[in-house]
């Protein structure tokens, strides 16, 4: 019973916002299947979908979505460096585009304010 209470205590904590249920797979084998990314990544939780890319830009990629997002967050943490026909894994979790156009803003942001002030600095030295 301490065990499930364990886990009931995990599954109330709070996960950075980072962390959510679709993981980004990339550095896999060219060849590997979607039979052969359910077996590795099945292994630590129920998996709602699984996409491979096919294309020339995205062959060696995927997407893992998991049913629950500590499942994902135990792959990520497990599966990152894992060895695949001699390939290391990277499991990233996903981040939508709204999220990093949210963080390239802030930053060009950020690196307008730098060049106002040496701007500024160079106009008010004349």
């Amino acid at each position: 019973m301490a065990s499930l209470a364990n886990v009931a205590a995990l599954k109330k904590s709070k996960l950075p916002p980072e962390i959510n249920r679709i993981l980004y797979v990339k550095n896999l084998p060219f060849k590997i299947t979607s039979a052969e990314l359910y077996e590795i990544f099945g292994a630590y939780g129920a998996i709602r979908q699984i996409r491979l890319g096919n294309s020339t830009e995205t062959m060696g990629t995927a997407f893992v979505v998991y049913e629950d997002i500590f499942d994902a967050r135990n792959a990520c943490e497990h599966l990152s460096g894992y060895n695949v026909n001699n390939r290391y894994l990277v499991v990233l979790y996903h981040q939508q585009q709204k999220q990093a156009k949210k963080m390239d803003q802030s930053k060009r942001r950020q690196e307008l304010d730098i060049l106002k002030q040496k701007v500024g600095d160079i106009i008010s030295n004349r």
